[in-house]
Formats: C-alpha cells, structure tokens, sequence
C-alpha cells in the first residue's frame, strides 16, 4: 500500500522518492512511503492557526472527554492494527503492548486530567477554560491586597513528535496525550519502519471526527526542513539514539528560538540481583524471569530493555544456568504462529546493526548464551537471544557505552553495594534500573546511590512480585525519560507530561484580579452574597464566588465537656485549665478543632433533600486562633471551584472560614461536595 501524509487536514501522497517498507518475517514490500512535496511550514502554521485556535476553545475536561471517546473508538478497531503489526516482526503479546498499551495511556491521561486539572469554564465563560493554577497563592504584602500566583497556559505552536520504530502506535499515543489535554496540536513523525501502523491510527484519529480540526497530522517519510520553521513556542519531543538527538536539537533555528526540546534516547539500563538474593529464593527467581523478558520481548527492541544485568560475583555461574535455561524455553519464529514467543527484528538493517554492535561487545567478554549465526538463511530479521558474561566490569568499557539494539544483554559481576552503585552510575543515565532484593537496607542503598542517574527505578521483591508491571513497562501516570545518555527529558508522568506544553507564567495582583483570570475564588477577592442557599442550587446554577455568611453560635465550657466526653478525646489542653495555660499555644481550655468543624457544618448545613448528594472530603485543614468557652464562631461558606464528575453530577469546592466574635480566622478549609446537575 502507499501510505500518505496527513497535512493541512488532507490525505497526500509523496510526489516521488518512494521508499520500499519490508515484512521483517518474509521480507516483501509491505508499504512505500514518501513525504517529497510537502510544505512543512505551511503545516506548522496550519497547526498553530487552525488547530490550536480550535483545540484552545475547548476546556481541559472537554478535551479530556474527546480523549477517552478517541481511545474508546480505536479500542473498538484494533484487529486490524495487531494484523499490521505482524509485518513489523511482532509477535500477538508484543502488539499488546503497543497497540493496547498505546489506548490505554490515552485513558490514563484523560482520567488523570479529569481529576487533577481544572474544568475550564464551569460557569460558561471561556476567560479561564485554560488556565492550570500551579501551586499556592504566595503572598507579597502585609495587607492581602496584593499576592502572586503561578499558572500555566498552552504553548500556541505546535508539538512536532518524532518517533523511534519499535512502538509506532504506543509511541505516537503516548506523546499525543499529554500535547492534546495541554491545549497544542500535534505533527506525528513516526520512524518509517512500522509507520503503516502510525498511518492506521492516524486515519482511525481523523475518521472517528472526535477531534478538532487540525489537532493532528502526519508525516510520513523524511521531515525536511520542518524544523527550519520552528519558533519558541513550538515543542519538539524526539525518541531514538543520542547521535540522532544531537544533530537536531543542534539545529541553529532551534538554538536560536530557544525552542522546547525533549529527548527520550536509548540508554544501557541496569538490573542488580541483591546481595541477598540467592539462588532458591523469590528474589533470584524474579530476576531471571525478568532478565529474560527483557531480552526477548518485543526482540529486545524497547528503549527500557535490561542491557547490564549484575550479578553477585557468587551467584554468577547459577545466574547463568538458570537464565540459559529459561531463554531455552523460548520459541523463535513467525510472529503469526500462536506457539512463537518471540517474533524478528524490525528489519535485515536492524539486524545487521545489532550484530556488527554485538561483535564490539563480544570481543570484549564472551557469549555464554546463544548462538548469533544460528539464524543466517532467508528473509527472516531473527537472532537468537545473546548473553555475555563479564567478571570484570569495572575494567571494561564497551559494555558500558555500546548499546546493541536486540536480545543482548550482559551478565556482570560485583562485590558489594558500592560497587553495584558504581556500576550503575556507569551507565551514563538511563531510563530505568531495578533492584531485585528483599533486604530493605540494601534497596535503599542502592535507590539512594543511583537515582540521580535515572528516570525510574522498580524495586522488586516476593511481596509486589504478582503485581508489579516489571522493569521495562513505562506507565502513564510516572515520567519516562532519564539524565545524560538517556537524553535529559521526561515524558509522560500524569499531568507533568502536560506541563511540557504550556507556560508557566507568575501573576501578581490584587486577590479579584487574580482570582478572575484564573476561575477560581480565593479568600480576599470579591464575593457574591446570595439569598437562596447555595445548597438548594442545581450545580449550574452554583457560581464561583457565590458566598453565605451564617448566623453565631457561642461556645460553652459544657460544649467542650460534652464534645471530649462523647468522643473519647480528654486531651488535657480540652479538660484541664491550668495544663492548658502552661502550653504556650493557648491561654485556657481550649474546644476541640473537630468541634469547631461539626458546629460550621451544623451553621451551613441545609438539612432538606436537594441537590447536593454526598460530602465527599475536605482539603487543606489549617486552625489559626484558638477558640475558648464564651468566643462565638460563625461561618463564612464561598464556592471556590467547580469540577464535572459525570453525566449526573459534579464536584463543588466551598471555601469554609470560621472566624470568632473580633474576626479572626479560628479555621479555613476546602469542603468538597457531590452537587446534582438536576433538581432531586
């Protein structure tokens, strides 16, 4: 099939300069792909124009939503990705992990902004819909009328993806997500090995008519001078090799504009077997099944794969036994066939690659597993999983710099904990270690000494073992990249995968003015004082600032007894006056906090049937004046912020100040309630 580009909101093919896409099992052309005739600045500006301005009139719930329907409807067609797939010399579980493993980032990231970011416009307005508020108010002046905050804001370019090839769909959904909920369109550039699969999902993408206009597009082919036409507010997010980062990121225009660059390299990931970790234990167990994995999944083709596998200098030749053992019960062959375990290479170019990478290894430690010539006829990209033994690796240097990009691993040797640190930090960053022990101190250790040069590190023991995802599995809602080899730059991570597509910018100003920029009320701005009460409101009709102000109630000293007697708190501060006096926090007995709570709710409560249907929690409890017998309290309740849940209701955060008889502020919190969207 010729596969086309997607620019400009057309399907295009290249106007020459086909190149030939092979099956990695039979080796016939699969597809040809060619992006010559583009204008890749007219798709840049096409993205930040048209795509952008779309994306921007939408909230982040809203394009949360569109994200879960996306996933949702490729879910529903992913047969004919996994028949695809085949062709790239992936076996039926390998797929999963790309095809399925790419839907469900997408799931994850819709359901992690629907929760943690904010949603939009509640009130219907579009001045705040994209408005993340990042942290706390920071105040700047003694009177609190004037204050900072932090938010964030879309980036108004365009994401340029360009990805490596043995994930063309995971790799491309992975990256899209984050761009997407931030607000910024896409440009996928997939490598071209396997890009028939990243053109299947872009096409599912545009059919679904889920998203908005120009949110994405695709090169298929060469980029060209697509990074000439960058500017500052464009993100570039690169996966591959470090010689490739190099040479983009170097780009002049790219210097020049300060261009965002986010590199996610191949790097020598390392796996230690723990000091205590013995043969005939789970520790040792896990460490062989996951050494294995790693090896041969995927054909050892994944940015995570385990390259350095170290191994107490005891446990050695049973680590070697035991690993050639397992790797013996693996299947090698046609990914089509149910019994094979494991598929071919991404190509005969792969392959050679990978071998002429394993000859600079093996002539600096021996193979002790597998055989590299085993497979040498017909079109098929295999190899054999390859293991090397080094019993001396802190006089090598290969190994520790030469990454071959296959089922080759290598077995080294140590004596204790610093050493294992030691050649951990050889590595030169990686993307992820694990540590395969069940004494505390030395996982420690071993975390403390090394994670400085990675990303991730998965500790594995007999207590997580049945559920942990394992070492090579990078999840959606914790950051994926790592320092120096492994490129310096994070992806992923949850919402701090979003935050690489917008601005942090410092507000300063009075609390209104800040609260009106960013949607939500804060203590200081203007309110709105209503006669209805708030609780009787449907969540539409609730709007920010909406406040109530309760009547006073007085506190007794038999409020106090009655309160410490009926729920088991006696705390001498609460029963004894002269023990009291003798804290330097108060002056007299003292009501209990959790009193001044029950009392709020019983002055703001509206104790009929109606829309509000559950109090959910409360956030960020702070006391500040101590309240004793004969101070009044009364209550001041301000909606703070509004949040759809679903199709039903909606989450409402009450500001609650608790002030005494002179005003002080005796107690603040954030209730969160349930609100129905229609009467009950």
């Amino acid at each position: 099939m010729l596969l086309e580009n997607y620019a400009e909101g057309k399907w295009v093919a290249g106007t020459s300069g086909l190149r030939d896409l092979r099956d990695s099992v039979t080796g016939k052309v699969v597809a040809q792909t060619s992006s010559a005739g583009l204008d890749f600045g007219s798709m840049l500006e096409h993205a930040r124009m048209v795509g952008g301005a779309n994306l921007r009139n939408y909230g982040f719930h809203d394009r949360a939503y569109m994200l879960k329907a996306l996933a949702s409807y490729m879910m529903a067609r992913k047969e004919e990705l996994y028949e695809l797939s085949y062709s790239t010399g992936a076996t039926r579980s390998d797929s999963w992990i790309d095809i399925e493993g790419g839907f469900m980032t997408l799931f994850a990231v819709s359901g992690k902004a629907r929760r943690e970011m904010p949603d939009g416009s509640p009130d219907g307005s579009s001045a705040s819909k994209n408005v993340f508020v990042d942290g706390g108010l920071e105040p700047l002046s003694r009177g609190g009328t004037f204050m900072g905050q932090h938010i964030a804001m879309p980036l108004q370019g365009a994401a340029v993806h360009i990805n490596a090839y043995n994930f063309p769909v995971w790799g491309a959904l992975e990256k899209f997500g984050p761009a997407f909920i931030a607000g910024v369109p896409t440009i996928i550039k997939p490598a071209s090995d396997g890009s028939y699969l990243t053109e299947a999902i872009v096409r599912m993408m545009v059919e679904s008519d889920i998203l908005p206009k120009g949110a994405v597009q695709l090169i298929c082919g060469s980029t060209g001078d697509l990074l000439d036409y960058v500017t500052c507010q464009d993100v570039i997010s690169f996966t591959g090799s470090a010689s490739t980062a190099q040479v983009l990121r170097s780009k002049p225009n790219i210097i020049g504009n300060s261009t965002r660059f986010i590199a996610e390299q191949d790097s020598l990931n390392g796996c230690v077997l723990g000091l205590d970790a013995a043969p005939g234990t789970a520790e040792f167990d896990l460490f062989i099944k996951e050494v294995a994995s790693e090896i041969s999944v995927k054909a050892g083709q994944k940015c995570t794969a385990i390259r350095r596998a170290m191994v107490p200098h005891k446990f050695m030749d049973a680590a070697v036994k035991a690993l050639s053992e397992r790797l013996a019960t693996i299947s090698i062959g046609n990914p089509r066939e149910k019994s094979t375990r494991m598929g071919a290479l991404a190509g005969m170019g792969q392959r050679a690659d990978v071998l002429e990478k394993l000859g600079v290894l093996s002539a600096e430690n021996p193979i002790v597993i597998g055989n590299a010539d085993k497979f040498t006829k017909g079109n098929g990209a295999y190899l054999e999983p390859i293991v090397m033994r080094c019993d001396n690796p802190l006089e090598k240097t290969n190994v520790h710099s030469v990454e071959a990009f296959g089922p080759v691993s290598t077995l080294m040797g140590y004596v204790d904990t610093e050493e294992a640190v030691t050649l951990l930090q050889k590595g030169g960053g990686s993307l992820v270690a694990s540590v395969f022990s069940y004494n505390g101190g030395f996982t420690r250790d071993l975390v403390m000494g090394a994670s400085a040069f990675h990303g991730r590190m998965l500790i594995s023991d007999r207590t997580s073992a049945s559920e942990s995802t394992g070492h090579g599995s990078p999840l959606p809602n914790l950051v994926h990249g790592g320092p120096g080899r492994a490129g310096g730059g994070e992806e992923m991570g949850g919402v701090r995968g979003v935050m690489h597509y917008m601005q942090r910018t410092a507000i300063q100003g009075s609390p209104s003015v800040i609260a009106n920029i960013t949607g939500e009320w804060i203590p200081g701005a203007q309110a709105r004082k209503t006669k209805t009460h708030p609780f009787r409101r449907i969540y539409k009709d609730l709007h920010i600032g909406d406040q109530l102000h309760t009547k006073s109630r007085k506190v007794t000293l038999n409020d106090i007894e009655l309160f410490a007697n009926s729920t088991g708190d006696t705390f001498y501060a609460h029963m004894n006056a002269e023990a009291a006096k003798a804290n330097p926090f108060f002056e007299d007995r003292v009501a209990h906090g959790y009193l001044l709570l029950s009392w709020a709710a019983g002055l703001f409560v509206s104790p009929d049937p109606g829309p509000v249907l559950a109090n959910t929690g409360l956030n960020n409890l702070a006391f500040m004046t101590p309240v004793y017998a004969g101070d009044e309290i009364k209550v001041q309740l301000t909606v703070k912020r509004k949040k759809r849940r679903t199709e039903d209701y909606g989450e409402v955060g009450w500001d609650v100040e608790i002030t005494n008889q002179n005003d002080d502020v005796c107690a603040r919190y954030e209730l969160l309630t349930m609100v129905a969207f229609e009467d009950t």
